[in-house]
């Protein structure tokens, strides 16, 4: 009979493999590839993901490596913008193809009328060969060929059934700008990859998510028929159930540490995938902390973890004479724990404001339970 883990150990095997329990001393690019990749539909919160996984993270780091193109920001699990090396973008974005494809019929297909979304993705191709272009400006220039489609249309389609590169000044730390997107064949120098490896993908996702369920898999990746690659895998895998008697797959040598290890306070930024790869997601969130935090308009706020448990949200306004932290507990914390939370949020602060002088204020709402707003 498989070994059975209780929600405190499933907990804290999935916070040492994400570099939460303790954080990591490891290159910026290392980190990305262990934890494959961030969500990133936002610029800002892979730096704050990173803040809080690996020690003395300098987000000059980060953005050296987008502007060399040792990682890259595009669409790859899920159909959203991750955060991923260059080796990672090629593998990935080939094995998430089929789901990208998926989303222009199931998403699109209607707003594309009679227009054939292969002709438009090679369209697409054509017009970036040239330069790199917004969004928009390929949806307009793409509605040249089809006035009457949509031009958003016409551009969504282009970013599912192509892989595009969203360039840099997008993503650099302390600048902004529109996406600006490339195909990942010119701004790479070669495709993604021909014969990209499922198994490869899977492995990696229990070295850095489980262990965890066929389900859990197919959330984090998006990708269905899951299942037959971890029967595959089954001879080289761990396997064990959680306490609803789920079947859990995992490393053999993934770290499982004692259910009773004491946690530091943790804050996850805005769109953490730890929050998102997984269908069971009880060993991070109550019930009504998941049906809070899934939002219609597919925002997932920032939150903090106590004692590995997700037990509100933060905010950060750092645009002001005084930078402010507004943390808003689900429920009354102890003394001790709001100490630590406040003492971890002076050190967010000054890393969101890069250390520049001035007063640092982190406030605490009254603590409210979760619920529809």
């Amino acid at each position: 009979m498989p070994a059975p883990l209780t929600r405190p150990a499933l907990c804290r095997a999935l916070l040492a493999r994400q570099l939460l329990v303790e954080r990591a001393r490891m290159p910026v690019r290392d980190a990305v590839e262990h934890l494959v990749g961030l969500q990133a539909q936002a610029p800002r919160p892979p730096y704050f993901a990173l803040w809080s996984r690996v020690a003395d993270f300098d987000p000059r780091d980060l953005s050296l490596l987008l502007e060399s193109r040792e990682l890259v920001r595009l669409s790859v699990m899920r159909g959203t913008v991750h955060l991923v090396s260059e080796r990672d973008a090629i593998q990935l974005r080939a094995l998430t193809q089929p789901l990208h494809e998926a989303m222009v019929r199931t998403s699109l297909a209607k707003q594309l009328g009679g227009a054939d979304p292969r002709q438009v993705a090679e369209a697409a191709r054509t017009l970036l060969a040239e330069e790199p272009l917004t969004g928009s400006q390929l949806g307009v220039r793409l509605q040249e060929r089809w006035p009457q489609v949509e031009a958003r249309a016409l551009a969504m389609t282009a970013r599912y059934l192509l892989a595009l590169v969203q360039l840099p000044p997008r993503g650099l730390w302390g600048r902004s700008g529109q996406p600006v997107v490339d195909t990942v064949e010119r701004w790479l120098g070669r495709p993604p990859a021909a014969e990209p490896c499922v198994e490869t993908m899977v492995l990696r996702y229990l070295g850095a998510f489980g262990p965890a369920s066929v389900r859990d898999a197919q959330s984090w990746s998006g990708l269905t028929r899951l299942g037959e690659v971890l029967e595959r895998l089954r001879p080289q895998l761990r396997v064990f159930t959680d306490e609803a008697g789920r079947e859990l797959f995992d490393l053999p040598d993934a770290p499982r540490p004692d259910p009773e290890l004491p946690l530091p306070v943790r804050f996850l930024a805005e769109y953490d995938n730890i929050i998102l790869s997984h269908a069971d997601r009880s060993r991070l969130l109550d019930e009504p902390v998941r049906r809070a935090l899934a939002t219609k308009n597919g925002q997932v706020p920032g939150t903090f973890l106590v004692d590995g448990r997700v037990r509100g949200t933060w905010k950060a306004d750092t645009g002001r004479k005084t930078a402010t932290l507004t943390l808003a507990p689900f429920e009354p914390l102890a003394d001790e724990v709001e100490q630590a939370l406040a003492e971890e949020g002076e050190r967010l602060l000054t890393f969101a404001t890069d250390g520049r002088p001035g007063p640092r204020l982190v406030t605490f709402t009254a603590p409210r339970a979760p619920g529809p707003a």
